[in-house]
């Protein structure tokens, strides 16, 4: 079983340096044990998207692969382990810190406090900094340039993180070119979601216009239709009605 006192002290040193709670409790977990399976990430840290915390690792610069252990059902479940530690690398962003609170004070600066999926204005402390095209696919952008990174709220980055784990870019393809025209790197400008052709617009209502909803709401439910598609067809009638279709 692999431990603290066989790895290499820089190595050590990077994963002290690494404070973010999520990645940092799977990093402890194995030093400790050698490896963490999706059991105990669920079970004893209450992360119900393993992925995701795996992920926060790779993207603190610590290798992990991806095994298959029994589980305590008796079936085969995934865990991780340290990789290539020779692979390790001291990014920039680890932490979250020193030059990453200055990507994020530009990227307010130039696109306001709101994320930049959903277009909402939120308050600072809920956006987060997010690769345009994932550190799987394409590591560490060379020039930490702010305009390879994104602010989104944690519910945009929940949804993006889901959506690229289960692209096929993401697992075998590994073409930055792919995501670079996804609408999970550039909502404003796309030709896919995740490889596939769809398109979607994200519609909020707040303040005063929430009458406006509840009304569009229960004019769904009297004719017995699901609300997107009750405004797919509203924006369609419109359409047509001026000629456009």
């Amino acid at each position: 079983m692999e431990n603290s006192q066989q790895l290499p002290d820089d190595f050590l040193e990077l994963c002290r340096l690494i404070t973010a709670k999520r990645p940092r409790a799977v990093i402890e977990h194995i030093l400790q044990h050698g490896f963490i399976t999706t059991e105990d990430l669920k079970e004893t840290y209450g992360y119900n998207h393993p992925p995701r915390a795996a992920r926060d690792v790779r993207e603190n610069g610590i290798p992990l692969e991806t095994f298959r252990v029994t589980g305590s059902d008796g079936r085969k479940i995934a865990a991780y382990r340290f990789g290539d530690i020779s692979k390790a690398r001291f990014t920039r962003l680890s932490g979250r810190t020193g030059l990453s609170k200055q990507i994020k004070e530009t990227l307010l600066s130039r696109y306001g406090c709101k994320c930049f999926i959903y277009l909402e204005e939120v308050d600072e402390r809920q956006l987060q900094i997010d690769h345009r095209v994932p550190f799987e696919v394409d590591g560490e952008p060379d020039l930490l340039d702010p305009e390879n990174f994104m602010l989104l709220c944690g519910s945009a980055n929940r949804a993006k993180s889901w959506s690229c784990e289960h692209c096929e870019n993401w697992n075998n393809i590994k073409d930055k070119l792919i995501c670079l025209s996804c609408y999970w790197a550039y909502p404003e400008n796309y030709e896919h979601i995740a490889m596939r052709q769809i398109r979607r617009i994200d519609l909020l209502w707040e303040g005063n216009d929430i009458e406006i909803y509840e009304r569009l709401k229960q004019r769904a439910i009297s004719i017995e239709k699901e609300l997107p598609e009750f405004v797919k067809e509203i924006i369609e009638r419109e359409i047509n009605r001026n000629g456009d279709g």
